[in-house]
């Protein structure tokens, strides 16, 4: 390991370029600083600043009609004010003539609009896709570091340095600004990839995966899988590109004449080739576009794009990111193929301004391409796209040192040590451990632990009927079996003085790395349970003991006690369709509010009900974060089909009632370019029987003031009671559509979202009490409505990206606004990670 023996200086070359004959400012002019690859375009007004740690000479400027003109300067200090005349010349570009005089842009008759369009409609001409097979081999490196880093910077200002001198000999250089950094995270993949065009299917064979560093306290697979999807490799021949779980307008889209402004500006060499350069800014600097530049040779016919480099705008609104630079390099293959070669993205983010940033770097290289058919043929029988080799994960440093395709830094490559180095001072041992504890809710009880506590999020919470609910619970791990299973917790209310618990006992035909809820699940579960039962409450996205939802608009005492004894079988393929068969037994036990009272008067403590339900689930392509308890989506773009029959015969095992009901849903985000997505659900429902209210369809209410998708932020709990339903959710996410172009507001980088939910309902005469004098009454308490022809629907408008982590929301109940104790509006909120 070297230590630095000193820190770079950073110095800031700004100023503005002009015409030299008006002393008009010259847009879209290209700075570069020689000697280095750092490079900027002036913006509107001609102003331009660039950074850089590494050494330079002179400053390149070259705009479209201009002679390009080379500035000496001597860098003296941090800060270099110059301020750059170019002196018009009028320039040829192939078959181009740019002309010396500033005109207002128009795509109209525009030759560098034309030159984009002709990429655009000649894309297939050199698809390597078009061939029957195409193979190659791909090394990805992606490095996390912080960025900048002094080395003094360990502890200086609390009197802790002295532990953590030692990271100066980790520090390393990025290859990009040419500043410090402390590599932080490593993971290294060696991978081939096969596609095959009929029918068509692409399969990437992991033979290598490695990781080190500070992610390691997360799941690894899961961390692997957002790390591929947030820097996931560019097509720009698409007409978006999605990085950073955002969709970017693609300088080759069908509407890139009208997003963005292109410019022919020069002439270049690229590896020894002379290249035409097409330049494009979007016109919106604050939309989700890129600046860059795409390197044609010059007279190719079929547009090979040989080099390609995005940028994203100053003032782009996205949140945490700071710089971003994409480069990649195409090779001709002799059929005219382009091969892509090497892709890098760089990235600098910080998440708190004024705090050390984050360094961020995706590294790939590909080689060894080819158009014939795949070695292994059966890779493609596989469902999953991404497919690991035995041991992939187990290779030593020797395996990494023979195949690794690109030099890695001495500081990257010593990650583990450092690690091991940083673990053994206990301020950071402890601030590990807090990490831990906070990403996955629970505490393990030794090293191994074969128990871990938890989750924590679920300790403390509040309801009408229990009051103050503590709750105390965990699971086994694969460190006692790989196998067998158990979770379950116990729980107290300070009011109702009643003991609540849940045991599960779970038998895994795959061997698990550290927990059962691992994906895929196959495997047989038996749960006994007894706990409160919230009718017409229960959200799939959170946990109901969540203490953040116990802040409610109003009590809920819609709640009964049930005691459920089931056994399920659970089925996920690697293509994410599952299925889950269950038996199960549940009583449902009345409570003050919630009564079982027949139309004879007769009161009942409790009913049981012994049934059978089969679950259908399909999300081809779904990513997600794989945590101890569920799972949450990296991304939404996968579709979700689900489908779901419950049937309990009457009479079957002393069932009162007979229960059949189907439900079907579909959720599915469509994406509007430039104007942000839709994520729209459809659910329905039917329930074929007679049966009690519990077991009827009622629509779900959010009584909490956190924004629950699921459920309707204005409608109370079992205000409808419904045995056939309808019911969808549109959420409009604008992504700043219309705020980006407030000239003030658009600073501020917020986002609009609009959502319009609602639900139609209808309850026949074989479930109505009033027709029926054996079916229980609806609770009186519950103030239930018939549902007429008119359904219910509540809209809400909101302010999302506050303080980059905020969204505010204002929902409006637009029907049955006259139903007792009706919320008619309100205010909901929160808290969320996004770019």
């Amino acid at each position: 390991m070297s230590i630095l023996p000193a820190v770079a200086l950073n110095v800031t070359v700004s100023g503005v370029v002009t015409d030299s004959l008006s002393h008009e400012p010259v847009p879209f002019a290209t700075i570069m600083l020689k000697g280095t690859d750092r490079g900027v375009l002036t913006d509107d007004s001609g102003n331009y600043s660039v950074t850089t740690a590494l050494p330079f000479d002179s400053v390149l400027v070259s705009a479209i009609g201009y002679a390009t003109k080379s500035v000496a300067v001597r860098p003296n200090g941090s800060q270099l004010k110059l301020d750059i005349a170019i002196h018009p010349s009028g320039v040829q570009l192939g078959e181009v003539i740019a002309r010396p005089k500033r005109v207002h842009y128009s795509k109209k008759n525009n030759p560098a609009v034309e030159f984009m369009e002709r990429i655009r409609h000649t894309q297939d001409l050199n698809d390597p896709r078009r061939h029957d097979n195409y193979n190659y081999d791909k090394y990805e490196r992606i490095t996390l570091a912080i960025n900048n880093y002094q080395a003094g910077d360990s502890g200086k200002q609390s009197g802790l340095g002295k532990h953590f001198a030692f990271l100066r000999e980790y520090v390393d250089t990025s290859e990009v600004s040419g500043k410090p950094i402390l590599n932080i995270a490593l993971r290294e993949k060696l991978s081939s990839v096969h596609y095959r065009k009929d029918p068509e299917s692409e399969k990437e064979y992991v033979t290598g995966l490695r990781s080190s560093g500070f992610d390691d306290v997360l799941d690894k697979q899961s961390v692997q899988t957002f790390y591929e999807d947030v820097m996931r490799e560019v097509d720009v021949y698409d007409n978006d590109i999605t990085i950073f779980q955002t969709r970017f307008v693609s300088p080759l889209s069908r509407i890139a004449p009208d997003f963005y402004k292109f410019y022919l500006t020069d002439t270049i060499n690229v590896d020894s080739t002379s290249c035409v350069e097409l330049t494009f800014v979007p016109r919106n600097p604050s939309s989700l576009g890129f600046t860059g530049r795409f390197y044609v040779p010059l007279g190719d016919t079929t547009m090979f794009i040989k080099r390609i480099i995005l940028r994203a705008p100053h003032d782009i609104n996205l949140n945490f990111i700071d710089g971003l630079v994409i480069s990649q390099d195409y090779v001709k293959a002799p059929d005219g193929s382009r091969l892509k070669i090497k892709d890098d993205m760089m990235m600098e983010a910080s998440l708190i301004p004024g705090t050390p940033g984050i360094y961020g770097h995706r590294h790939t290289v590909y080689d060894s391409h080819d158009f014939n058919p795949a070695a292994n043929p059966d890779l493609f029988k596989r469902g999953a796209d991404q497919i690991f080799a035995p041991g992939a994960e187990g290779h030593d440093e020797e395996f990494w040192t023979d195949n690794r395709k690109a030099e890695i830094g001495k500081g990257a490559n010593a990650i583990e040590q450092m690690m091991t180095r940083l673990r053994s001072v206990p301020l950071f041992y402890w601030g590990e451990k807090t990490v831990r504890l906070v990403t996955s809710g629970y505490v393990p009880t030794g090293k191994p632990s074969y128990f871990d506590l938890g989750p924590m999020t679920t300790m403390i919470s509040y309801n009408a009927i229990e009051g103050l609910r503590l709750r105390l619970g965990g699971m086994t791990t694969a460190n006692l079996s790989n196998r067998w299973f158990a979770r379950g917790y116990v729980a107290r209310g300070f009011k109702d003085h009643k003991w609540k618990y849940s045991g599960e006992l779970e038998y895994s035909f795959r061997d698990k790395e550290y927990h059962s809820r691992e994906f895929p699940v196959h495997s047989i579960r038996a749960t006994q349970l007894y706990d409160i039962d919230r009718l017409g409450q229960l959200s799939m996205m959170h946990n109901v003991d969540n203490v953040f939802l116990s802040f409610r608009r109003m009590p809920d005492r819609q709640e009964t006690y049930h005691r459920v004894s089931k056994l399920e079988y659970i089925m996920e393929t690697e293509n994410h369709f599952s299925l889950e068969a269950r038996v199960q037994q549940e009583r449902q036990y009345s409570t003050e509010f919630m009564t079982f009272v027949n139309g004879h008067g007769e009161s009942f403590r409790h009913y049981t009900m012994n049934s059978f339900r089969l679950l259908l689930r399909y999300a081809p392509g779904e990513k997600f974060y794989q945590m101890k308890t569920g799972r949450m989506p990296i991304n939404m773009d996968a579709p979700i089909f689900t489908l779901s029959h419950t049937f309990a015969p009457k009479g079957f095992m002393g069932n009162p009632f007979a229960l059949n009901v189907t439900e079907a849903s579909i959720f599915k985000r469509i994406w509007l370019s430039a104007f942000g997505c839709i994520d729209f659900t459809v659910k329905g429902g039917h329930v074929w029987s007679r049966s009690p209210y519990p077991n009827l369809l009622i629509p779900g209410a959010n009584l909490s003031y956190i924004i629950q998708s699921d459920l309707f932020s204005c409608l109370n709990p079992m205000e409808f009671i419904n045995d056939s339903y309808a019911q969808w959710d549109l959420t409009y996410w604008a992504n700043g559509a219309l705020l980006n172009n407030i000239p003030l507001l658009k600073k501020l980088k917020l986002r609009e979202a609009v959502t319009f939910k609602g639900v139609w309902g209808h309850l026949s005469d074989r479930n109505k009490p009033s027709l029926n004098p054996e079916l229980y009454a609806f609770p009186a308490i519950a103030h239930t409505q018939e549902m007429t022809d008119l359904p219910y629907m509540e809209i809400g408008a909101g302010l999302d990206n506050i303080f980059r982590i905020l969204r505010v929301d204002y929902t409006w109940r637009l029907t049955y606004r006259d139903n007792p104790e009706a919320c008619k509006s309100g205010l909901r909120f929160t808290f969320h990670f996004s770019f």
